[in-house]
C-alpha cells in the first residue's frame, strides 16, 4: 500500500492487494423491493426463443401460486410487453417506478414500457444501456417478488456482465436450439457463468422438433441434438426441450402468453421451486 494511500482505489493506478481484492459490485435494489430468487434468461446469439422461454417461465411459476416478476434487460430488443398483451406505459410514484402487471399478476420492466410508442427505436451506446438495467433494479419498486426472470440479450456483452456484476444473480437458463454451430456459441455463454461463478441450472433446447399434424411423426428440422453433450461437458441438468409449436408462437404473438399450454419446462419449474426450500 502506498503511504499516501486514501483508500479510494477508484482514484488510484497502483496495484497493491488491497486494489486487487474482490470488488462487490452489486447495486442496492429499491428499498420496495424484496426478490428472493433472481434468474437469468441468456442465449449464445438471437432468434432462439429466449424471450419466450422467460416468459413461459414466469407464467409456469405463477401457476403454481409463486410471485413472478420479469426484468426485459434486452433494451434494444424488448418483446416481453407484447408476449404478455401489455401496452400502457410505467407509473412512477413517491417510491420509484412501478413496474406493469400482466392479467395474472407477473410484475413486468421493459423499456418499452417507457417509450412514447413501442416502435421507437433505442439508439443507445452500451453504457447508457447497462445503465438503464441497473436503474430497473434500483429505482423500480418491484415489491416481494419469489421468482425475479431476467430477459438477457443475446451474446455476452455489456448487459450480461452488467447482470452478473450487478444484480445478486443466483444462476441461469441457457437457450438453444439444435444447430451444430449455435452449441458451440452456447458454450460461450455456459463459460461467461463459469467465469462469473454462477451456476447454470438449466439447459432449454427450444425447436427440438416438429410433429406433423396429418402424419404424426416428428421431424428434427434443425438436426440431431447437442444439447445432451453440452451438459455433460458442463454438468447441466436438466435438460428440457421444446418442440415447434405453431400455437405458442401465436399466443405471443397476440399478447396470450398467459394460456399457453406447455410441459417442457415442468422439471425446470420443479428445480426452480427446490430453490426455494
Amino acid at each position: 500500500m502506498s503511504e499516501n494511500c486514501t483508500h479510494d482505489c477508484s482514484t488510484c493506478g497502483s496495484s497493491c492487494a488491497e486494489r486487487t481484492a474482490p470488488q462487490d459490485l452489486r447495486e442496492t435494489p429499491n428499498e420496495y423491493t424484496h426478490v428472493k430468487k433472481l434468474i437469468g434468461v441468456v442465449s449464445g446469439k438471437g432468434g432462439v426463443g429466449k424471450s419466450m422461454v422467460t416468459s413461459l417461465l414466469a407464467v409456469l411459476a405463477q401457476r403454481q401460486g409463486y410471485k413472478t416478476a420479469i426484468l426485459d434487460a434486452d433494451m434494444t430488443g424488448p418483446s416481453i410487453p407484447r408476449a404478455f398483451g401489455i401496452h400502457e406505459q410505467a407509473l412512477s410514484s413517491e417510491i420509484g417506478i412501478l413496474p406493469a402487471a400482466s392479467k395474472t399478476g407477473i410484475r413486468i420492466m421493459s423499456l418499452n414500457l417507457l417509450l412514447e410508442n413501442d416502435t421507437d427505436p433505442v439508439v443507445w451506446r452500451g453504457p447508457v444501456i447497462a445503465g438503464a438495467v441497473k436503474q430497473f433494479w434500483t429505482d423500480v419498486a418491484w415489491g416481494d417478488v419469489d421468482f425475479m426472470f431476467v430477459d438477457m440479450p443475446p451474446g455476452t456483452g455489456d448487459v450480461p456482465l452488467t447482470v452478473f456484476q450487478s444484480l445478486p444473480v443466483d444462476g441461469i437458463v441457457v437457450v438453444a436450439t439444435p444447430q451444430e454451430l449455435v452449441g458451440m456459441i452456447v458454450e460461450k455463454a455456459v463459460n461467461m457463468a463459469d467465469m462469473m461463478n454462477i451456476p447454470v441450472i438449466a439447459l432449454v433446447e427450444n425447436m427440438a422438433s416438429f410433429r406433423c399434424p396429418d402424419c404424426g411423426k416428428v421431424h428434427r428440422i434443425f438436426g440431431e441434438s447437442h444439447a445432451d453433450d453440452i451438459a455433460k461437458k458442463h454438468g447441466i441438468s436438466p435438460i428440457c426441450r421444446l418442440p415447434i409449436d405453431p400455437k405458442l408462437a401465436a399466443a405471443v404473438d397476440a399478447g396470450a402468453i398467459e394460456l399457453a399450454e406447455e410441459d417442457g419446462l415442468d422439471g425446470l419449474v420443479a428445480k426452480l421451486s427446490g430453490l426455494l426450500q
